[in-house]
């Protein structure tokens, strides 16, 4: 079982999308957290919106500040924006998803963001089951 991060800026958008798709991706095969270096009140309302619209509730999520416990549990590493101030921990593997802050961007473009990370999520739930089957 692979334990994965992903982490943005405010783990109110992206971060937090990320996390549901490839929790509901993997059923339960791998785990994953969210978190953000500086968390925002709450999630996006446009984020909450758009993945309503694939039935994933977010409403109930909370943004959460990155540790660096949260670091070290994590076998994979996905950065989305963070910069400097995301996480490095030696032995991990990271990947860096260049991917749009959906804060106050239109619905329609949230979509796009939100059917990109889950593009980039199916690639990488494919290489962990290919990894644990190895």
């Amino acid at each position: 079982m692979a334990h994965v991060l992903f982490v943005c800026l405010h783990n109110a958008g992206r971060s937090q999308m990320s996390e549901a798709l490839f929790e509901r991706a993997v059923g339960g095969a791998h785990q994953a957290q969210s978190a953000g270096t500086e968390p925002a009140e709450h999630v996006h309302p446009e984020v909450i919106e758009v993945m309503g619209e694939v039935g994933v509730d977010l409403e109930d999520r909370k943004p959460v500040k990155l540790s660096s416990e949260m670091a070290e549990w994590a076998d994979v590493v996905v950065t989305m924006g963070c910069g400097d101030e995301c996480p490095y921990v030696p032995g991990r593997r990271y990947l860096d998803w260049d991917l749009p802050d959906p804060k106050g961007q239109p619905v329609d473009a949230v979509r796009r963001t939100r059917d990109e990370i889950a593009r980039r999520v199916a690639g990488l739930v494919r290489e962990l089951d290919a990894e644990a089957q190895a």
